[in-house]
């Protein structure tokens, strides 16, 4: 069965308090499509346990259809008990929390650097793009240099009203390490496809990023 790695944030609260956590439709749409095309889903974090959510991101109860769904990100194993050899694609969900514990990781990069020689798919939606910051390949060089991709882009995150209190943007920080990055009308479903790099906006094109990596995964077989 093919395997699908998605790692989420442990960040419940950025430095100024303010409360955050993983962009739950950023995780649970990608899961339930992946899913649904009989991929095996395996949610992982850097310090592992129950994943924070952004109370932002849903309103009064959580839909009941969603409990199966949700169900890895209710414990979650340390990344670093991952192996990565065993997926065929890493997703990078989500939500301002992964601003502060993505970026600049060394068990992140240690992951992503498998994927990336192996040729397999790196994902990301939204803030999860923030897992590509700091990443370089075995030639130092930094992954999204030269790469066409996406994520929450700086018009969008002047609408949260709450760009003062990140440490950086998304796409400013993205197109310093040499991204070719692209903006999307906000709040609207965009996603870029780079061979083997996938990448979607906002959390409008959670889907549309899952919809294409299971595109990639699905090749052709032999007559």
């Amino acid at each position: 069965m093919t395997k699908i790695l998605m790692i989420a944030t442990n960040v419940d609260q950025l430095e100024s308090g303010h409360q955050t956590g993983l962009w739950l439709s950023d995780f649970v749409e990608p899961a339930t499509e992946f899913k649904e095309a009989g991929f095996e889903v395996v949610a992982a974090s850097l310090k592992g346990g129950r994943i924070p959510i952004d109370p932002h991101s849903y309103s009064n109860e959580l839909p009941r259809v969603w409990d199966g769904v949700m169900e890895p990100i209710h414990n979650t194993p340390m990344l670093s008990e991952i192996d990565p050899s065993e997926f065929e694609g890493v997703f990078l969900c989500g939500g301002h929390g992964a601003i502060m514990d993505f970026p600049n990781n060394e068990t992140i990069e240690h992951v992503l650097r498998h994927f990336l020689t192996e040729k397999k798919i790196i994902a990301s939606v939204g803030h999860g793009s923030a897992g590509l910051i700091g990443v370089t390949d075995h030639n130092g060089e930094a992954i999204v240099r030269g790469r066409t991709m996406t994520g929450f882009t700086d018009a969008e995150e002047k609408e949260t009203g709450i760009e003062n209190m990140l440490p950086f943007k998304i796409e400013e920080q993205l197109q310093a390490e040499g991204a070719s990055f692209q903006v999307g009308e906000p709040d609207k479903d965009h996603v870029e496809v780079d061979q083997h790099f996938i990448s979607g906006q906002n959390p409008r094109s959670s889907l549309s990023t899952a919809q294409a990596v299971i595109k990639k995964l699905r090749k052709p077989q032999p007559q």
